[in-house]
């Protein structure tokens, strides 16, 4: 499924990712200014391989005139999780992350799903929750993969 959504000076098409998106998703994770500091070891070496795109459900949103991906979410329908979530710095602030929000609660619907899962990176809290996101708990840090506890909440679809 494609959908267009006319953003602030341009026209965003969000659409499901392909294995030749692979290496600008990679990318976006990797250089996320989101995750510099002490947050960097976790997207060190992170990889948005084809495997992982042909395994999930992963939608890009990409400028109509350009087609460059200006950020991405990834889907799991069982159990029902937003496995990630990236816009890239220079789209920050343009509306994208909420126009994904929006496909999100939209292809969860699609699937029957009522609510979806957010264990949310902490600076990011802030933002679920202004989509309509809900905290339920916190998940505890995990080390050496992930070395501070995050946020969880619940983002409903309708």
């Amino acid at each position: 499924m494609r959908s267009a959504v006319t953003g602030p000076g341009r026209s965003v098409e969000v659409r499901r990712a392909t294995a030749r998106d692979a290496k600008r998703l990679t990318l976006l994770v990797r250089t996320s200014r989101a995750y510099e500091g002490p947050y960097a070891p976790m997207v060190e070496g992170y990889r948005v391989g084809p495997d992982y795109i042909e395994t999930h459900r992963v939608f890009v949103a990409a400028d109509t005139g350009t087609g460059l991906v200006l950020g991405f979410y990834a889907l799991i329908v069982s159990p029902p999780e937003l496995d990630l979530m990236f816009v890239g710095d220079e789209a920050q602030g343009l509306g994208i992350g909420r126009v994904l929000i929006g496909h999100l609660k939209a292809e969860a619907r699609r699937a029957g799903l009522t609510g979806v899962r957010i264990v949310s990176h902490p600076p990011s809290e802030g933002f679920y929750r202004s989509m309509g996101a809900e905290p339920v708990g916190t998940v505890l840090a995990s080390p050496p993969a992930v070395m501070w506890d995050r946020p969880e909440l619940t983002l409903g679809t309708d």
